[in-house]
């Protein structure tokens, strides 16, 4: 085990043997084992957004089995996705590749903001996952039950070795669309996720944008156009660094745009990316190329 592994397993003062394992486990395999930093295929987006949108544009994607192969043949730390996507390749990946079972999902009908519990820790013990990922909207009316369920299966998931992801996403209440990704919004959502006791933090990238009117004082004579400083904000706003975030890749996007993501969360101190639509919406070779870049960006190559 690297030291940088130790230093990271380090800031998880509570844990467990069982849970620091399934930690290590993400964090040691791969391209970038031993290096704290992380890409993780997440394939939630049927439940989210339907198949066709999601795959249509590469057939070959509307087979689980095609995103295990593809996380495991680009050296990914982790492939995360809802029940039935980790149950269909459970079997024949078996020990390829860390799993994150993705306990709560959404559809795009649903007028409420708010998911539905489609997984438990049960489901993540039989099917030897390293973790369970979980969403919470922080503004949404149903922000408290959210966080309510997370907290009892998050506890559930510790007393049996298992980490916790938590996906951080702002919107509804009082929050405008462009507030969803102000900065202020955002580094207080990813410190939701770490006082909730989120072991890995997911958020989106922030814009410069402040939101929040009580906050403004706060940002007053800062320059955030630089996107590296907005990812070092929100770092530390997780326990001054003291805990692993990760930054989505959002909606497709070209490969220029993708890799200077992910030199931006790098020079800003974040421990990855967590990229889905991005990845399997291209041609398999491509999306391969594609996330060895990015590995070679996150070790500081390119």
């Amino acid at each position: 085990m690297s030291q940088r592994v130790r230093d990271i397993l380090s800031w998880y003062g509570s844990d467990n043997p069982g849970t620091l394992t399934n930690l290590a486990r993400i964090l040691d395999h791969g391209k970038l084992a031993g290096t704290g930093r992380m890409v993780i295929l997440p394939v939630d987006q049927g439940f989210e957004h339907g198949p066709a949108r999601s795959f249509s544009v590469n057939p070959a994607a509307y087979d689980p089995h095609y995103h295990y192969q593809l996380a495991i043949d680009a050296g990914l730390s982790a492939y995360a996705a809802p029940l039935g996507g980790i149950e269909a390749g459970a079997d024949t990946f078996a020990g390829q590749i860390p799993t994150i079972l993705k306990v709560n999902s959404s559809n795009s009908w649903a007028t409420s903001i708010n998911q539905a519990v489609t997984g438990g820790v049960e489901d993540a013990l039989r099917l030897g996952c390293a973790a369970i990922g979980f969403t919470i909207y922080p503004g949404s009316d149903e922000i408290f039950p959210m966080m309510e369920q997370i907290r009892e299966m998050s506890a559930e998931a510790k007393s049996v070795g298992i980490a916790t992801v938590i996906w951080s996403y702002p919107r509804g209440g009082k929050l405008s669309k462009e507030g969803e990704l102000a900065l202020d919004v955002g580094a207080y959502a990813a410190h939701m996720a770490a006082l909730l006791g989120a072991h890995i933090i997911k958020v989106k990238l922030p814009s410069d944008h402040i939101e929040q009117k009580d906050a403004q004082k706060a940002y007053e004579g800062g320059d955030w156009s630089s996107q590296a400083d907005r990812v070092r904000h929100v770092v530390q706003s997780c326990f001054n660094g003291r805990r692993i975030v990760v930054f989505s890749g959002g909606a497709a996007k070209g490969t220029d745009a993708v890799f200077q993501d992910a030199r931006d969360i790098r020079d800003g101190g974040g421990n990855g990316s967590i990229i889905g639509r991005n990845t399997f919406q291209r041609k398999r070779e491509d999306a391969l190329a594609m996330l060895d870049k990015l590995v070679r960006i996150y070790k500081g190559e390119e």
